[in-house]
Protein backbone atom coordinates (compact mmCIF):
# COMPACT_ATOMS: atom_id res chain seq x y z
CA UNK A 1 0.00 0.00 0.00
CA UNK A 2 3.01 2.32 -0.02
CA UNK A 3 3.81 4.74 -2.83
CA UNK A 4 2.20 7.49 -4.89
CA UNK A 5 -1.56 7.65 -5.40
CA UNK A 6 -3.49 10.04 -7.59
CA UNK A 7 -6.59 11.49 -6.00
CA UNK A 8 -8.66 10.60 -9.03
CA UNK A 9 -10.39 13.24 -11.13
CA UNK A 10 -13.81 12.31 -12.50
CA UNK A 11 -15.17 13.36 -15.89
CA UNK A 12 -18.61 15.01 -16.01
CA UNK A 13 -20.60 16.49 -18.86
CA UNK A 14 -22.06 20.01 -18.92
CA UNK A 15 -25.22 18.85 -17.12
CA UNK A 16 -23.29 17.14 -14.33
CA UNK A 17 -23.80 13.61 -15.61
CA UNK A 18 -21.02 11.08 -15.18
CA UNK A 19 -18.88 10.65 -18.31
CA UNK A 20 -18.00 6.98 -17.96
CA UNK A 21 -15.74 6.74 -21.01
CA UNK A 22 -13.82 9.87 -20.00
CA UNK A 23 -13.39 8.62 -16.45
CA UNK A 24 -11.99 5.34 -17.76
CA UNK A 25 -9.55 7.31 -19.92
CA UNK A 26 -8.35 9.29 -16.89
CA UNK A 27 -7.80 6.01 -15.01
CA UNK A 28 -5.79 4.65 -17.94
CA UNK A 29 -3.67 7.81 -18.15
CA UNK A 30 -2.81 7.52 -14.48
CA UNK A 31 -1.82 3.88 -14.88
CA UNK A 32 -0.12 3.95 -18.29
CA UNK A 33 1.49 7.40 -18.36
CA UNK A 34 1.76 8.68 -14.78
CA UNK A 35 2.71 5.19 -13.54
CA UNK A 36 1.12 5.77 -10.13
CA UNK A 37 1.08 3.02 -7.53
CA UNK A 38 -2.61 3.47 -6.84
CA UNK A 39 -5.74 5.58 -7.04
CA UNK A 40 -7.64 7.31 -4.25
CA UNK A 41 -11.23 7.23 -5.47
CA UNK A 42 -14.07 9.37 -4.15
CA UNK A 43 -12.07 12.13 -2.52
CA UNK A 44 -12.34 15.89 -2.78
CA UNK A 45 -10.70 15.78 -6.22
CA UNK A 46 -13.48 13.51 -7.45
CA UNK A 47 -16.05 16.17 -6.43
CA UNK A 48 -17.41 13.46 -4.16
CA UNK A 49 -19.40 15.67 -1.81
CA UNK A 50 -21.53 16.98 -4.67
CA UNK A 51 -22.73 13.67 -6.11
CA UNK A 52 -25.35 11.07 -5.25
CA UNK A 53 -24.76 7.76 -3.51
CA UNK A 54 -25.63 5.87 -6.70
CA UNK A 55 -23.14 7.88 -8.73
CA UNK A 56 -20.44 7.22 -6.13
CA UNK A 57 -21.13 3.49 -6.46
CA UNK A 58 -20.95 3.65 -10.24
CA UNK A 59 -17.60 5.45 -10.07
CA UNK A 60 -16.25 2.77 -7.74
CA UNK A 61 -17.40 0.14 -10.27
CA UNK A 62 -15.86 1.87 -13.28
CA UNK A 63 -12.50 2.43 -11.63
CA UNK A 64 -12.26 -1.14 -10.36
CA UNK A 65 -13.23 -2.53 -13.75
CA UNK A 66 -10.71 -0.35 -15.62
CA UNK A 67 -7.83 -0.74 -13.17
CA UNK A 68 -8.35 -4.47 -12.73
CA UNK A 69 -5.62 -5.56 -10.29
CA UNK A 70 -2.81 -3.53 -11.83
CA UNK A 71 -2.64 -0.94 -9.04
CA UNK A 72 -3.90 -0.49 -5.49
CA UNK A 73 -7.30 1.16 -4.98
CA UNK A 74 -8.51 3.13 -1.97
CA UNK A 75 -12.21 4.04 -1.74
CA UNK A 76 -13.00 7.24 0.14
CA UNK A 77 -16.45 6.59 1.61
CA UNK A 78 -16.60 9.25 4.31
CA UNK A 79 -19.74 11.33 4.79
CA UNK A 80 -21.52 13.16 7.57
CA UNK A 81 -24.22 10.58 6.86
CA UNK A 82 -22.72 7.56 8.61
CA UNK A 83 -25.35 5.26 7.09
CA UNK A 84 -24.21 6.28 3.61
CA UNK A 85 -20.55 5.79 4.60
CA UNK A 86 -21.28 2.23 5.75
CA UNK A 87 -23.31 1.48 2.62
CA UNK A 88 -20.52 2.75 0.37
CA UNK A 89 -17.90 0.95 2.45
CA UNK A 90 -19.66 -2.37 2.06
CA UNK A 91 -20.08 -1.75 -1.67
CA UNK A 92 -16.40 -0.91 -2.26
CA UNK A 93 -15.33 -3.85 -0.10
CA UNK A 94 -17.46 -6.23 -2.17
CA UNK A 95 -15.86 -4.80 -5.33
CA UNK A 96 -12.43 -5.69 -3.94
CA UNK A 97 -10.96 -2.32 -3.00
CA UNK A 98 -7.71 -2.71 -1.07
CA UNK A 99 -8.71 -0.24 1.62
CA UNK A 100 -11.37 2.25 2.57
CA UNK A 101 -10.72 5.80 3.65
CA UNK A 102 -13.05 8.24 5.35
CA UNK A 103 -12.83 11.95 5.91
CA UNK A 104 -13.42 13.01 9.50
CA UNK A 105 -17.11 13.92 9.89
CA UNK A 106 -17.53 17.65 9.39
CA UNK A 107 -19.96 20.63 9.56
CA UNK A 108 -21.42 19.70 12.94
CA UNK A 109 -18.90 20.05 15.75
CA UNK A 110 -18.62 16.38 16.60
CA UNK A 111 -16.62 15.54 19.70
CA UNK A 112 -13.87 12.92 19.58
CA UNK A 113 -16.04 10.12 20.96
CA UNK A 114 -18.48 10.72 18.11
CA UNK A 115 -15.62 10.74 15.60
CA UNK A 116 -14.19 7.55 17.08
CA UNK A 117 -17.59 5.84 16.91
CA UNK A 118 -17.89 6.92 13.25
CA UNK A 119 -14.65 5.16 12.29
CA UNK A 120 -15.24 2.10 14.42
CA UNK A 121 -18.72 1.67 12.95
CA UNK A 122 -17.45 1.76 9.37
CA UNK A 123 -14.60 -0.65 10.11
CA UNK A 124 -16.72 -3.10 12.09
CA UNK A 125 -19.55 -3.07 9.53
CA UNK A 126 -17.28 -3.55 6.50
CA UNK A 127 -14.36 -5.55 7.94
CA UNK A 128 -12.09 -3.72 5.50
CA UNK A 129 -8.96 -1.70 6.09
CA UNK A 130 -9.40 1.99 6.90
CA UNK A 131 -7.22 5.05 6.28
CA UNK A 132 -8.19 8.12 8.30
CA UNK A 133 -8.55 11.17 6.07
CA UNK A 134 -7.40 14.11 8.18
CA UNK A 135 -7.86 17.47 6.43
CA UNK A 136 -8.45 20.00 9.22
CA UNK A 137 -8.35 23.15 7.09
CA UNK A 138 -11.57 22.01 5.39
CA UNK A 139 -13.25 20.00 8.16
CA UNK A 140 -12.21 22.01 11.21
CA UNK A 141 -11.32 18.72 12.93
CA UNK A 142 -7.88 18.65 14.58
CA UNK A 143 -6.73 15.47 16.30
CA UNK A 144 -3.86 14.98 18.72
CA UNK A 145 -1.27 12.20 18.67
CA UNK A 146 -3.21 10.52 21.49
CA UNK A 147 -6.50 10.70 19.59
CA UNK A 148 -4.92 9.30 16.43
CA UNK A 149 -3.60 6.54 18.67
CA UNK A 150 -7.08 5.64 19.94
CA UNK A 151 -8.07 5.01 16.34
CA UNK A 152 -4.87 3.40 15.11
CA UNK A 153 -4.93 0.81 17.88
CA UNK A 154 -7.61 -0.99 15.84
CA UNK A 155 -5.88 -3.54 13.59
CA UNK A 156 -8.03 -2.56 10.61
CA UNK A 157 -7.22 1.16 10.85
CA UNK A 158 -3.96 0.99 8.95
CA UNK A 159 -2.98 4.61 8.44
CA UNK A 160 -3.65 8.30 7.89
CA UNK A 161 -3.96 10.56 4.87
CA UNK A 162 -2.29 13.56 6.48
CA UNK A 163 -3.44 16.70 4.66
CA UNK A 164 -2.17 19.36 7.04
CA UNK A 165 0.75 21.74 7.34
CA UNK A 166 1.57 20.86 10.95
CA UNK A 167 4.78 18.96 10.34
CA UNK A 168 5.61 18.82 14.03
CA UNK A 169 2.43 16.79 14.48
CA UNK A 170 3.38 14.70 11.44
CA UNK A 171 6.78 13.89 12.99
CA UNK A 172 5.21 13.03 16.35
CA UNK A 173 2.65 10.73 14.69
CA UNK A 174 5.38 9.07 12.62
CA UNK A 175 7.47 8.43 15.73
CA UNK A 176 4.51 7.13 17.74
CA UNK A 177 3.18 4.77 15.06
CA UNK A 178 6.12 3.45 13.01
CA UNK A 179 4.15 0.46 11.75
CA UNK A 180 1.17 2.41 10.42
CA UNK A 181 0.93 3.98 6.96
CA UNK A 182 1.13 7.75 6.62
CA UNK A 183 0.39 9.46 3.31
CA UNK A 184 1.29 13.08 2.59
CA UNK A 185 -1.77 14.97 1.39
CA UNK A 186 -0.26 18.28 0.25
CA UNK A 187 1.47 17.91 -3.14
CA UNK A 188 3.44 21.12 -2.61
CA UNK A 189 4.96 19.73 0.63
CA UNK A 190 5.96 16.32 -0.69
CA UNK A 191 9.71 16.72 -0.11
CA UNK A 192 9.59 17.61 3.61
CA UNK A 193 6.91 14.98 4.20
CA UNK A 194 9.08 12.26 2.65
CA UNK A 195 12.04 13.52 4.68
CA UNK A 196 9.93 12.97 7.81
CA UNK A 197 9.28 9.38 6.81
CA UNK A 198 5.86 9.19 5.17
CA UNK A 199 5.13 5.96 3.34
CA UNK A 200 3.52 7.59 0.34
CA UNK A 201 1.49 10.49 -0.93
CA UNK A 202 -2.00 11.09 -2.29
CA UNK A 203 -2.44 14.14 -4.49
CA UNK A 204 -4.74 15.88 -6.95
CA UNK A 205 -2.02 17.12 -9.25
CA UNK A 206 -0.50 13.66 -9.60
CA UNK A 207 -3.12 13.03 -12.31
CA UNK A 208 -0.82 15.16 -14.49
CA UNK A 209 2.43 15.55 -12.49
CA UNK A 210 2.87 11.97 -11.30
CA UNK A 211 6.27 11.62 -12.96
CA UNK A 212 7.62 14.76 -11.30
CA UNK A 213 6.23 13.67 -7.93
CA UNK A 214 7.96 10.31 -8.38
CA UNK A 215 11.27 12.09 -8.90
CA UNK A 216 10.77 14.14 -5.73
CA UNK A 217 9.77 11.05 -3.78
CA UNK A 218 12.62 8.86 -4.91
CA UNK A 219 15.33 11.56 -4.76
CA UNK A 220 14.36 12.50 -1.21
CA UNK A 221 14.38 8.88 -0.07
CA UNK A 222 17.81 8.44 -1.68
CA UNK A 223 19.18 11.52 0.11
CA UNK A 224 19.70 13.46 -3.13
CA UNK A 225 18.25 16.69 -1.77
CA UNK A 226 19.67 18.85 -4.55
CA UNK A 227 17.64 16.98 -7.15
CA UNK A 228 14.66 16.68 -4.82
CA UNK A 229 14.56 20.44 -4.21
CA UNK A 230 14.93 21.16 -7.91
CA UNK A 231 12.01 18.90 -8.83
CA UNK A 232 9.86 20.09 -5.91
CA UNK A 233 10.41 23.69 -7.01
CA UNK A 234 9.36 22.76 -10.54
CA UNK A 235 6.31 20.95 -9.18
CA UNK A 236 5.38 23.91 -6.98
CA UNK A 237 5.68 26.36 -9.87
CA UNK A 238 3.14 24.25 -11.76
CA UNK A 239 0.86 23.92 -8.72
CA UNK A 240 0.95 27.68 -8.16
CA UNK A 241 -0.08 28.34 -11.76
CA UNK A 242 -2.86 25.75 -11.54
CA UNK A 243 -4.26 27.21 -8.32
CA UNK A 244 -4.33 30.70 -9.81
CA UNK A 245 -6.27 29.40 -12.81
CA UNK A 246 -8.73 27.13 -10.94
CA UNK A 247 -7.64 23.79 -9.52
CA UNK A 248 -9.92 21.05 -10.85
CA UNK A 249 -10.99 22.85 -14.02
CA UNK A 250 -7.36 23.45 -14.98
CA UNK A 251 -6.22 19.89 -14.33
CA UNK A 252 -9.08 18.60 -16.47
CA UNK A 253 -8.12 20.92 -19.32
CA UNK A 254 -4.47 19.89 -19.04
CA UNK A 255 -5.50 16.24 -19.28
CA UNK A 256 -7.41 17.06 -22.48
CA UNK A 257 -4.37 18.90 -23.85
CA UNK A 258 -2.35 15.74 -23.20
CA UNK A 259 -4.71 13.74 -25.41
CA UNK A 260 -6.98 12.29 -22.73
CA UNK A 261 -10.48 11.98 -24.20
CA UNK A 262 -12.54 13.19 -21.24
CA UNK A 263 -15.20 15.86 -20.81
CA UNK A 264 -13.79 18.75 -18.83
CA UNK A 265 -16.71 20.10 -16.82
CA UNK A 266 -16.99 20.26 -13.03
CA UNK A 267 -20.19 19.75 -11.06
CA UNK A 268 -22.16 22.77 -9.98
CA UNK A 269 -21.76 24.96 -8.01
CA UNK A 270 -18.22 24.92 -9.39
CA UNK A 271 -18.05 27.36 -12.27
CA UNK A 272 -17.32 26.65 -15.90
CA UNK A 273 -13.82 27.51 -17.02
CA UNK A 274 -13.54 30.48 -19.39
CA UNK A 275 -11.99 30.30 -22.87
CA UNK A 276 -9.12 32.47 -21.65
CA UNK A 277 -8.39 30.10 -18.78
CA UNK A 278 -8.55 27.10 -21.10
CA UNK A 279 -5.66 28.64 -23.05
CA UNK A 280 -3.75 29.30 -19.83
CA UNK A 281 -4.30 25.66 -18.84
CA UNK A 282 -2.83 24.51 -22.13
CA UNK A 283 0.22 26.72 -21.55
CA UNK A 284 0.67 25.26 -18.05
CA UNK A 285 0.48 21.80 -19.57
CA UNK A 286 3.49 22.51 -21.78
CA UNK A 287 5.60 23.13 -18.65
CA UNK A 288 5.01 19.64 -17.25
CA UNK A 289 8.18 17.70 -17.89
Amino acid sequence: MKGLYSALLISFDEKGNLDEKGTRNIVRYNIDVMKVDGLYVGGSTGENFMISTDMKKRIFEIVKDEAKNKIKLIAQVGSINLYEAVELGKYATDLGYDSLSAVTPFYYKFDFEEIKNYYMTIVNETNNNMIIYSIPFLTGVNMSVEQFGELLCHDKIIGIKFTAGDFYLLERVRKAFPNKLIYAGFDEMLLPAVALGVDGAIGSTYNITGKIAREVFEATKAGNLTLARERQTHLNDIIEDILKNGLYQTIKEILKSKGVDAIGYCRLPMKKISAEKVEIAKQIGTKIN
